[in-house]
C-alpha cells in the first residue's frame, strides 16, 4: 500500500490549495481508508468511527489488542448527543472551558458506536481536538473519527509527521502533516459516568485545573500502577505496556538530586538516560536526552516521546529515566515514563527496605531474586559474602582456626574439604561452625546496607532465620516447592543423578520449618524459571508497597 502525504504545515497557502487537501483527506476516512491526522497533544491514527470494518483496520495496522478501547473525535460538543446518551451537564460545562482541548469524556454511547470502536464498552471517549487543520478533516468528512495515537502498539507517541512515516508508512492511506504537535502527551481522560468523576489517564489538560471546575476527582489506580489482572479498560493507556522504545526502562522517582545519584550508581557503560537539564553534566559521555528543566512541566511533556524513541537509534541496552513530581503535567509525564517502563520504578526517596529470600536447593530462590532486582533492589548474597569474608575478615579467621586447627592451606584459603570433612556428619561441630559464621556475617552485612545507597534489600540466605539474619529483614520469605518438583530440577541443574538429589532434599529444613518461621511462603510449581519470576514480580510488588505504607506511617 502507497501511503500518501497531506502536507498543511503551511496554512497560509492558497485556500483553493488546502481545501483540495483536506477534501482528499476527508475522501479517505469516508471511504473506509486509515487516515493519520495532527492534534495538540500527539498524531492520532484515524478511521471512520461508526465504521466497524475501517475501525478493525486501525487495531491491524498498530497491532494493537481488541479490547483496548478508541476514542472519537468531534469537531464541538454539538456532536455528543448524536452519539451518546444523557450526557450530562456537566460534560457541557468542562467542553466550554476545556474544548477544543486535550481532554476526552467518558460516556454512555448510544448503539450507532460500534463495538470495535468501544472494545464492547456500553460507554465511550469523545474529545474535540485542538488543531485547525484536525477539525475541518472531520468536518468535511461529516463523521467523528475514531483515532488511538498513531504509533506501533507499545511504542513511544508520535508528535511529528516523520515519526508515523517510520511506524505507519506502506501500513495506512494517508499521513496529514500538521507540524509538530504543541503539548506532547495524548490528553486527560476523565469518567463521567460515576460520581465523583473518575481520572483514568492523566495528559495535556493538568488534574489541578480540571478539579478547579468539576470539584472532587478520584484518581483510578491504574494511573500510578498496572491494571489488575482480569480488569478490563475503560479507556486507552489503562492496561497495556505503552509508549516504550526497544530497550527496558526504568524510572527512577523521588527528588532531583537523589534520583540523580541512584541513576549513576546503576547506570553502565550502555545505558541510556533521560534526565533534566540541571543534571545533564552527570552524565556527560553517555547516551543522554534530556527532558528540560526540572520546573517546566510543559517542556518535559513536548520532549518525553521524542526522548523515548531517540534512543531506538542507539546501542543502549537499558535505559533510566527522571521522573518529575505530580504536581501539573508532571503526572501525564510520569504516567508515560512509568508505563514505558512497564511499572519498573525505583524509589529515590524510600526508606530502606530489606526482604530475606530462604529456601531449600531447587525451590526457585534465584528466580525470585532476580524478580528483586527488576525491582530496583540489590541482593546480597549471604554465602558470597561469608566467603569473601574469609579472604579479608581476621578475626573470623581467628575464630575459625581456634575451633577447628589448620583448615587454611599454603596460601592462606580455606580447605573447604578439610573443613567438610569435620563438621558434615558431626551435628556438634557444624553447629559450632554456624555459630561462629552467624557472628560474624550478621554485622557485616548491616554494614554493607548501611554502605550502598538502594533503597531496596534483599538477603540470599539458606539459613536466613537460624543466622539472625532475618531479624534485620523488613519480611522473611520462604520459597517453596514439591520434593518431587524440587528433585527434577536438581537433576536438570546440576545434571546429577536422582539418587542423590534426592539426598539433598531431604537433607534440608522441611517446609513447614519456613511456613513457621517466615513472614511469607511463596509457593513455586511453575513450569519454567521465567513464569515464577514473573509471578514474583507480582507478589513482591505488592509486598514492598505494604512495606512502604507500614513505614510511612511511623
Amino acid at each position: 500500500m502507497e501511503t500518501r502525504k497531506f502536507d498543511l504545515t503551511d496554512i497560509h497557502r492558497p485556500q483553493r490549495e488546502i481545501e483540495e487537501k483536506i477534501d482528499a483527506a476527508a475522501r479517505i476516512l469516508t471511504e473506509g481508508g486509515l487516515l493519520a491526522i495532527p492534534t495538540e497533544t500527539v498524531y492520532g491514527l484515524g478511521a471512520n468511527g461508526l465504521d466497524g470494518a475501517a475501525v478493525r483496520r486501525i487495531f491491524e495496522a498498530k497491532g494493537r489488542p481488541q479490547d483496548n478501547p478508541l476514542i472519537l473525535h468531534v469537531p464541538s460538543s454539538q456532536w455528543l448527543p448524536r452519539f451518546c446518551e444523557d450526557v450530562p451537564p456537566l460534560a457541557y460545562v468542562l467542553a466550554a472551558r476545556f474544548w477544543p482541548g486535550p481532554l476526552t469524556m467518558i460516556l454512555r454511547r448510544k448503539s450507532v458506536v460500534p463495538d470495535e470502536t468501544t472494545a464492547g464498552l456500553d460507554t465511550v471517549g469523545v474529545r474535540c481536538p485542538n488543531h485547525l487543520v484536525t477539525q475541518a478533516i472531520i468536518k468535511a468528512a461529516g463523521v467523528p473519527v475514531a483515532a488511538p495515537s498513531a504509533n506501533l502498539s507499545g511504542r513511544p507517541s508520535c508528535t511529528c509527521a516523520e515519526d508515523v512515516l517510520e511506524d505507519m508508512d506502506g501500513k495506512i492511506d494517508g499521513i496529514v502533516d500538521g507540524g509538530p504537535c504543541q503539548v506532547g502527551v495524548e490528553s486527560t481522560i476523565l469518567d463521567l459516568t460515576c460520581m465523583p468523576p473518575r481520572l483514568l489517564r492523566p495528559g495535556g489538560l493538568p488534574l489541578e485545573e480540571l478539579e478547579a471546575v468539576v470539584g472532587e476527582i478520584v484518581v483510578d489506580k491504574a494511573v500510578t500502577g498496572a491494571l489488575p489482572e482480569g480488569e478490563k479498560p475503560k479507556a486507552p493507556g489503562m492496561k497495556y505496556r505503552h509508549y516504550a522504545p526497544k530497550a527496558p526502562v526504568t524510572v527512577v522517582v523521588g527528588s532531583p538530586e537523589k534520583s540523580a545519584q541512584v541513576i549513576e550508581k546503576h547506570m553502565s557503560p550502555t545505558s541510556g538516560i533521560i534526565c533534566f537539564d540541571e543534571y545533564a553534566s552527570l552524565f556527560a559521555g553517555r547516551e543522554l536526552q534530556t527532558l528540560g528543566s526540572y520546573t517546566d512541566k510543559s517542556a518535559q511533556a513536548q520532549r518525553v516521546f521524542d526522548a523515548l524513541r531517540a534512543f531506538d537509534a542507539t546501542s543502549v541496552t537499558e535505559i533510566y529515566a527522571q521522573c518529575p513530581d505530580s504536581r501539573g503535567l508532571g503526572l501525564a509525564v510520569g504516567n508515560r515514563l512509568k508505563k514505558a517502563a512497564g511499572f519498573h520504578i525505583i524509589d529515590a526517596d524510600a526508606r530502606k527496605i530489606v526482604i530475606g529470600i530462604t529456601g531449600g536447593t531447587g525451590s526457585g530462590k534465584s528466580s525470585a531474586l532476580r524478580a528483586l532486582e527488576a525491582l530496583g533492589g540489590r541482593v546480597l548474597d549471604c554465602d558470597e559474602v561469608y566467603h569473601e569474608m574469609l579472604k579479608s575478615c581476621p578475626p573470623l579467621r581467628r575464630a575459625l582456626f581456634e575451633e577447628f586447627g589448620n583448615i587454611f592451606d599454603s596460601s592462606g584459603a580455606l580447605d573447604r574439604q578439610k573443613l567438610g570433612t569435620l563438621v558434615f556428619g558431626d551435628s556438634v561441630k557444624m553447629d559450632r561452625l554456624n555459630k561462629i559464621v552467624f557472628r560474624f556475617l550478621l554485622p557485616e552485612i548491616q554494614v554493607r546496607m548501611e554502605e550502598e545507597p538502594e533503597a531496596l534489600y534483599g538477603l540470599d540466605a539458606i539459613n536466613l532465620i537460624e543466622s539472625g539474619l532475618g531479624k534485620v529483614c523488613d519480611r522473611t520469605v520462604a520459597i517453596t516447592a514439591p520434593a518431587e518438583i524440587r528433585v527434577r530440577r536438581i537433576m536438570e541443574r546440576d545434571n546429577i543423578p536422582e539418587e542423590y538429589a534426592r539426598l539433598r532434599v531431604t537433607a534440608q529444613k522441611p517446609d513447614s520449618f519456613y511456613r513457621d518461621n517466615c513472614s511469607c511462603v511463596l509457593e513455586n510449581t511453575a513450569s519454567s524459571a521465567k513464569e515464577f519470576e514473573d509471578s514474583a514480580l507480582m507478589f513482591l510488588t505488592k509486598l514492598i508497597e505494604s512495606i512502604k505504607e507500614e513505614k510511612s506511617d511511623v
